[in-house]
């Protein structure tokens, strides 16, 4: 399924994301509650100066924004590059609304850096 195909999620599932988004994240918060819920993302990890490196994330869902998910990532079909993490559902609907907002501006289906750095633990 492709982020263009989405369906906002009704207003039952979002009143309970509200109180963690504001401005322009609360205004794709509907999209971004449709994709959380089909529990999968494919994309294209954009390399400098290389070929994109296709990705698929999966996903647990919950329906509380506190509750904490497990989120598993696999590049290039690979078991040897695979990576996961625990998250707050409510924080992983904001990466997910920065996916949709990167695709809105570039067409590609990709996470942020921020993203990345805490599934590589790069902060930690």
């Amino acid at each position: 399924m492709s982020i263009q195909q989405l369906q906002p999620a009704n207003q039952q599932d979002m009143r309970i994301y509200l109180p963690y988004f504001q401005g322009n994240k609360r205004n794709m918060l509907p999209l971004a509650i449709s994709l959380y819920k089909k529990g999968v993302l494919e994309g294209k990890r954009k390399i400098e100066g290389g070929d994109s490196i296709p990705f698929i994330t999966t996903w647990n869902v919950s329906t509380l924004p506190a509750d904490l998910i497990r989120c598993r990532m696999q590049f290039d079909g690979n078991a040897d590059l695979s990576y996961e993490m625990l998250i707050q559902s409510s924080e992983f609907i904001d990466f997910l609304i920065d996916v949709i907002l990167n695709f809105q501006r570039t067409r590609i289906t990709d996470f942020s850096k921020a993203f990345y750095r805490k599934l590589l633990r790069i902060d930690d």
